[in-house]
């Protein structure tokens, strides 16, 4: 399916664009008309996805976030975060709850997060390489069908 409207914004792993990732995919998801919780839930699961970046893809050094948004007819909505950073080495290990490679100041719990507050997550990552997590929520759409 064609998404009926589509935005990628990229910008640096610094910890004040996390901030800005959550604003961004709010003001674009609003055009589907979601209830507050479901756009808290959105904002939240974004923030862990971006979080994730900032600290564990780019440690030691700033790189580049990529976000796309898309919307979909049926209420869909497909948020993909991507960066160039140093991948995990075994997907489903960092997937555990309270697993962290970040030290005694992370709680483990970001990837757990982000499936409680979406419908779905992906996780593509290889090593060096960098990783790409894939977020998808169902909106209830609350007006008729016609869209701008």
């Amino acid at each position: 399916m064609k998404p009926m409207n589509e935005s990628r914004i990229t910008f640096l792993s610094r910890s004040m664009n996390e901030g800005f990732a959550r604003a961004v995919t709010a003001a674009f998801i609003s055009q589907l008309d979601p209830a507050v919780d479901e756009l808290a839930d959105i904002r939240t699961a974004v923030s862990e996805a971006v979080t994730n970046c900032i600290v564990h893809a780019y440690p030691d050094r700033l790189g580049p976030v990529f976000l796309t948004l898309r919307l979909y007819e049926n209420g869909k909505i497909q948020i993909r975060v991507r960066d160039r950073g140093c991948g995990i080495p075994d997907v489903s290990k960092a997937m555990e709850p309270l697993f962290t490679t970040g030290g005694e100041d992370r709680s483990g719990l970001g990837f757990s997060v982000m499936q409680s507050f979406t419908d779905r997550v992906r996780v593509l990552s290889r090593p060096g390489k960098g990783t790409t997590v894939t977020l998808e929520k169902y909106i209830n759409r609350r007006r008729g069908e016609g869209t701008d």
